[in-house]
């Protein structure tokens, strides 16, 4: 039987949503081993002169626990 455990990781980018839940997993692939899977819970955005500027997540990492 597996052990599970869920951390939750904010992270941003000035690219795209999908690169700032890139970035979220690598940061936290440096201290957390085994990472299963990742749901992204939250999404928001800056805006300035009517464009987007900063894309931010708001992620929940899965991993096994030795």
């Amino acid at each position: 039987m597996a052990v599970l455990k869920v951390i939750e990781v904010l992270a941003n980018s000035d690219k795209s949503w999908e690169d700032a839940a890139k970035k979220a997993v690598k940061q936290a692939s440096k201290s957390v081993k085994n990472i299963r899977s990742v749901y992204l819970k939250e999404q928001s955005a800056s805006v300035s002169n009517g464009e987007l500027t900063d894309y931010r997540v708001n992620v929940k990492i899965t991993f096994e626990v030795d």
